[in-house]
């Protein structure tokens, strides 16, 4: 079958979280699915989601395995002449959902034999972590590494003075653009 569900209530339900016992716990699997879905039917889908109550949290384990969901834009064309936009497909192999008693959905890959066990989530924006060994200054009469804990603090340094370049870079740029809207000869 494309979905099974299984909605567990009581005190049978204790072992997914303690909050399933009262609210109840909510188990789907999504086995080999394949849609086309139009991005219209994605956005009209927000007043249906709406709601002036807020919902009781029910603790549940959505699990996608094997699916395909293709999107394909069905809004009205800028330009008739364009071939118009590529669809999107989205394969997913296997990806479980959780929501826990906080209300939160966290998206997880599943645990088995071949795959490392993680014990805290990795944030996507994670700082790129220094290298263990110490990195050479330049050469001076006592030549000396920086220490471990000051390569980081450098490379924010760098990064914020790549970011504050790029943007007197776009200044510079809309200055010129403006000033040559006046006098299309001026040369800098």
């Amino acid at each position: 079958p494309e979905v099974c569900l299984r909605l567990e209530v009581g005190p049978s339900a204790a072992v997914h979280s303690p909050l399933a016992v009262q609210n109840g716990f909510l188990h789907m699997l999504v086995h080999s699915y394949t849609a086309e879905l139009f991005m219209s039917f994605l956005t009209n889908l927000g007043p249906f989601l709406e709601d002036e109550i807020i919902p009781e949290v029910i603790p549940m384990e959505i699990e996608v395995v094997d699916a395909k969901i293709t999107l394909k834009d069905d809004s009205p064309r800028v330009y008739p002449t364009s071939p118009g936009p590529v669809p999107i497909t989205l394969a997913v192999d296997h990806v479980v959902v959780k929501r826990r008693d906080d209300g939160v959905f966290y998206l997880t890959a599943p645990q088995g034999e071949g795959s490392p066990k993680q014990e805290k989530p990795v944030s996507v924006l994670q700082e790129q972590k220094a290298p263990a060994e110490c990195v050479l200054a330049a050469p001076a009469a006592g030549t000396q590494g920086l220490q471990l804990k000051e390569v980081p603090e450098l490379q924010r340094e760098l990064q914020t003075m790549k970011l504050a370049l790029a943007e007197a870079n776009m200044d510079k740029a809309r200055l010129l653009q403006e000033i040559r809207k006046y006098n299309p000869l001026f040369q800098l």
